[in-house]
């Protein structure tokens, strides 16, 4: 009994089937986080969170998108302090990068450093690991892309992908619907679509922030609450599994 509470205890301690306990828990607070997405196209990228906010809480301030550089961005699905953390972390290594080089980081190099950052938190005894995942997207010298790092220490790019609770369901969703030439328009209203995917109305924004980087300006921004409403209009049009 005290064995197996010592490997359930220690992110440095393999259990006799080879699991890593506190990682996998670190991985269910992800699961158990409201869901956030990234969805990649020819003209940016789009990034949406599913947020509910308590009735006195100001709305307009979004909890769950992050600016890194002025060319990258981040969505977060679980504990949202240690993404504050991580956050702060990749700004300082995207301003040390552009010192250093004299040039924009890339969104892969920036995802590989909080990847690495993460990973090290399972080495060590005395600390736990990061409780959230990261759908790091952006536009540099390459192109559009997006990363997913999780508790792990794990990094892969995606065209799209979600993160949180109901993802399963909602990545099978973008899989049915997702297009490579799509527009960002067409992808804000899939995002939209797809945060509303167990709801009766799918164009709702009650509930949805959003943010995105053009390929054209390579400059994060938030979107407004009035440009939600001009997508989420289309959003009717993507079809459930």
């Amino acid at each position: 009994m005290m064995a197996s509470r010592g490997y359930d205890m220690t992110p440095t301690m393999y259990s006799p089937d080879g699991r890593i306990y506190q990682v996998e828990y670190a991985i269910e607070t992800v699961k158990r986080g409201t869901l956030a997405l990234g969805i990649t196209t020819k003209e940016g990228v789009i990034m949406a969170v599913e947020e509910k906010p308590r009735a006195l809480q100001t709305s307009n301030v979004t909890q769950k998108i992050f600016q890194v550089d002025f060319h990258i961005g981040v969505a977060a699905a679980g504990y949202i302090p240690d993404a504050r953390v991580q956050v702060d972390n990749a700004r300082l290594f995207s301003q040390g990068n552009k010192m250093t080089y004299d040039e924009s980081v890339e969104v892969g190099t920036v995802a590989k450093h909080l990847a690495d950052q993460s990973h090290q938190f399972t080495q060590y005894s005395g600390v736990r690991p990061n409780g959230v995942a990261l759908i790091i997207a952006g536009v540099d010298q390459k192109g559009e892309s997006i990363y997913v790092t999780d508790p792990s220490g794990t990094f892969v790019q995606y065209s799209a992908i979600s993160i949180g609770a109901g993802s399963d369901d909602v990545n099978t969703f973008l899989e049915k619907n997702y297009n490579s030439d799509m527009s960002l328009e067409d992808a804000a209203a899939l995002a939209i679509a797809a945060i509303n995917l167990k709801e009766d109305k799918k164009g709702a924004i009650e509930y949805v922030k959003m943010a995105k980087v053009t390929s054209k300006d390579k400059t994060f921004e938030k979107i407004s609450e009035s440009d939600l409403k001009n997508y989420s209009q289309n959003a009717s049009k993507f079809t459930a599994q």
